[in-house]
């Protein structure tokens, strides 16, 4: 199992707008080519930031659910236009899994 750790800033003031849109719009739209693990903000430290995983089988598999992510009219015509404004900068990584880690 792949996991890929995406790191939003959000435009300071937009942080809920942000996460109501994802919710109700984005999140319907995404969770059709991507298994959610996880989606926190933060409170401490560096704010403003919205920290979600994902879990995909492969990178191989990545590839493919991002692009048609991309290619998805719902994704382009309601969710993206509203989002990216209020989006300031984004960190992605792909995680690896130890041998140990309780998820895998």
């Amino acid at each position: 199992m792949y996991f890929e750790m995406r790191t939003y800033t959000i435009h300071m003031g937009k942080l809920k707008e942000y996460l109501k849109h994802f919710e109700e719009v984005g999140l319907p739209i995404i969770s059709k080519y991507a298994t959610l693990v996880g989606y926190w903000y933060t409170d401490i430290g560096e704010l403003n930031q919205l920290i979600h995983i994902w879990a995909y089988e492969s990178l191989d598999d990545r590839v493919k659910k991002r692009a048609a992510l991309y290619q998805d009219q719902d994704w382009q015509t309601k969710f993206m236009p509203k989002a990216l404004p209020m989006l300031e900068k984004q960190e992605n990584k792909i995680l690896l899994a130890s041998d140990f880690s309780p998820i895998r």
